[in-house]
């Protein structure tokens, strides 16, 4: 999934000089106020910015407008177009150098809270692209799937767990269009993957955060129609929603109510929820026993479960005492070495190989996060590497990749309520080469674990859009994790 603002197809003709369509350069929906800068030239020659007019869904902004736009989404599969005024416009089949530069915060990824009412820092992303590009009037099509693939094996009342994805791991083939929300179940259907069915909803409502009533007809029918069930609603806390101070506690407890309704609504039974605030949660809970769901706050990499950040989590539920509190474990937490999809798409950037070994050294070390993020970004500075030509990451390669030891996932196991069986690739030999699948299916079958492994595919962060079918590879890697669970136990 390209970190990109522009496609093949983004070059338009438009009777005010021409446009360029636009793709969100992330794998969620953002609020226009997530939009920084946005700098464009053509042949080389820069556009003036009061030339520039970004249009969404009918409504133009000027360029100085979008970081006031915190009530306004930017919708995943939505391509505003940036119109350009020009003198004459473009025609159809003119090829022309396009350069854009963008600079957005992620809102929900909080670097630092802000202080004295101001606002926090939050995770960059930097986008810099230069195509040559052809003017047309229309999408690029998308391509043909392989559909003739042996069903799997049928699940089996001895295995220790259920089964199914997040939609998530088709975040790129979403965004750019080659499915609607009902195609994409329907793919998943055909490729036999199930039955839990987990959703990002900042990825997949087009209300988002609410949850409207032709959405829930949608959901409820493709469910009816291939027997799917609801594991898991992702629910994001965009604290830094707005560009001039975070949320509020206020704000927070009720946009945090609004998705658990919302999850309610679809029949989900437990929300992953973002933050565990001692007094926030306090507030969630009868909110959350109201509507008869499970709270499970994620651990993802860099932490494992006896992080510091994570143990003062654990004193939080000790001291609230319910049952409906729990964990996701995300496997990002427990890789034995960095992605080679990532460690590619990197090198793509630009990194050569002294760099991509002092990334993996750097990374291997028990620093801190915000630490080797430090460290690599002052050695790529030091060789004259601008940072920003990694996107974000610079610093998610660290936030992405976790190399805590599987073992310790036991000392939360009772608390584990649904499981992101995250992977970035499967090899020749049907194994996932940076994460020890057998035996984290070993260390939870042994934990008695019991419930959902959702299979999620995060190799979109690195991959070229259409170089790999994502919902393959999850069969691929539902192969492996029923191979290994039911052999676990097994004679040698």
């Amino acid at each position: 999934m390209p970190n990109g603002l522009i496609a093949e197809d983004s070059l338009r003709i438009h009777p005010e000089g021409f446009a360029i369509s636009l793709t969100i350069p992330w794998y969620r929906s953002l609020w226009l106020s997530s939009v920084t800068t946005i700098r464009l030239s053509i042949d080389g020659e820069d556009v003036p910015e009061d030339d520039l007019t970004f249009e969404l869904a009918g409504t133009r902004y000027a360029l100085s407008e979008l970081p006031g736009q915190s009530e306004v989404l930017w919708y995943l599969q939505e391509h505003p177009l940036l119109i350009v005024r020009r003198e004459a416009p473009l025609s159809l089949g003119e090829q022309h150098d396009i350069t854009i530069h963008g600079e957005l915060r992620l809102p929900y990824m909080q670097i630092a809270p802000g202080e004295n009412g101001g606002p926090g820092i939050y995770v960059p992303n930097i986008v810099h692209q230069q195509l040559t590009l052809t003017a047309t009037d229309h999408d690029a099509p998308a391509p043909a799937l392989v559909s003739d693939v042996t069903p799997p094996p049928p699940a089996s009342e001895d295995d220790p767990f259920r089964l199914g994805l997040t939609l998530y791991s088709a975040s790129a083939e979403f965004r750019a269009g080659w499915f609607d929300f009902d195609g994409l179940l329907d793919r998943v259907a055909e490729l036999g993957i199930g039955p839990g069915i987990e959703i990002v909803a900042s990825q997949v409502l087009p209300t988002y955060p609410h949850v409207s009533d032709d959405f829930v007809r949608t959901w409820r029918a493709a469910f009816d129609r291939h027997g799917f069930n609801e594991s898991s609603f992702g629910a994001n806390l965009d604290m830094g929603r707005r560009r001039d101070r975070d949320m509020t506690p206020d704000e927070e407890f009720e946009f945090s109510k609004l998705m658990f309704e919302g999850a309610k609504k679809l029949g989900f039974p437990l929300v992953r929820i973002q933050s565990a605030k001692p007094d926030l949660l306090r507030r969630l809970l009868p909110v959350a026993e109201d509507l008869d769901l499970k709270l499970a706050y994620e651990i993802h990499a860099p932490m494992g479960p006896n992080a510091p950040e994570i143990l003062r989590v654990r004193e939080t539920y000790a001291d609230l005492d319910s049952p409906l509190l729990g964990f996701v474990t995300d496997f990002s937490a427990t890789m034995h070495a960095m992605s080679p999809t990532m460690l590619r798409a990197l090198q793509r950037a630009g990194l050569d190989d002294e760099a991509l070994g002092t990334l993996q050294r750097i990374w291997a070390t028990d620093a801190t996060m915000r630490d080797r993020q430090e460290e690599f970004i002052g050695y790529l500075r030091g060789r004259g590497f601008e940072p920003g030509r990694l996107g974000s990451f610079a610093h998610l390669a660290f936030n992405m990749h976790g190399h805590v030891d599987p073992h310790e996932w036991a000392d939360i196991m009772p608390q584990i309520l649904h499981v992101h069986a995250k992977f970035y690739d499967i090899d020749e030999n049907g194994q996932e080469p940076a994460i020890d699948y057998p035996e984290l299916v070993r260390v939870f079958v042994d934990g008695g674990y019991r419930g959902y492994w959702s299979s999620e595919w995060e190799g979109h962060a690195f991959a070229e859009l259409g170089e790999v079918d994502p919902l393959l590879l999850v069969r691929k890697q539902h192969d492996l994790i029923r191979s290994a669970m039911r052999s676990v136990g097994q004679p040698a």
